[in-house]
């Protein structure tokens, strides 16, 4: 999932909703102005290429769900609303929110050195974000495997963006799976 400059991946395109065209998206954002404030979003379609200019007209979330139903600009229908599903909805890479001092955009994670101690060797490097009910750092290691990490303060107590690096203290077990 990292994204080059141009491009930041907020969401993927899941399903329909009904029958006028909305469409169900799972975000990839902590933001929900991404899914309901309306205007200018891009769509890449999963073979990738250039991304493809799109009106967000309108956005809610679903109650007690993570998902987000949109309705996008001439997409007014069931059949138009499913040839989009698969889809993942972008932003401009420079379209990022300001945060307080500690915060950080969890895709800044990506390429980050994941290690057992502070001043320790990297076991790994952070390669991909998965999210869902919890975020899931997947982590690359030297041999070639790769771990899913929850990404929670018990698991991942530090983050260090500027020096490269986070803190992982798993539970006993999970770097074995």
């Amino acid at each position: 999932m990292a994204e080059s400059d141009d491009w930041l991946s907020v969401g993927k395109i899941v399903g329909v909703q009904g029958l006028q065209g909305e469409l169900r998206v799972n975000p990839a954002s902590d933001f929900p102005e991404r899914f309901t404030a309306p205007g200018p979003r891009w769509l890449r379609s999963r073979q990738g290429g250039e991304p493809t200019e799109i009106q967000l007209k309108k956005g809610r979330q679903l109650p007690g769900k993570s998902l987000f139903v949109v309705r996008l600009e001439g997409i007014d229908n069931r059949s138009a609303a499913q040839a989009l599903v698969g889809q993942e909805l972008l932003v401009a890479g420079d379209d990022r929110p300001e945060l307080a001092e500690g915060e950080f955009h969890l895709l800044d994670l990506v390429g980050l050195e994941a290690r057992l101690t502070a001043d320790g060797p990297a076991i790994g490097t952070v390669t991909d974000l998965i999210s869902g009910g919890n975020d899931l750092l997947e982590i690359k290691t030297a041999d070639g495997r790769k771990l899913l990490i929850p990404f929670v303060d018990a698991i991942v107590p530090e983050v260090q963006l500027e020096d490269g690096w986070l803190l992982i203290t798993p539970p006993p077990g999970l770097l074995e799976l």
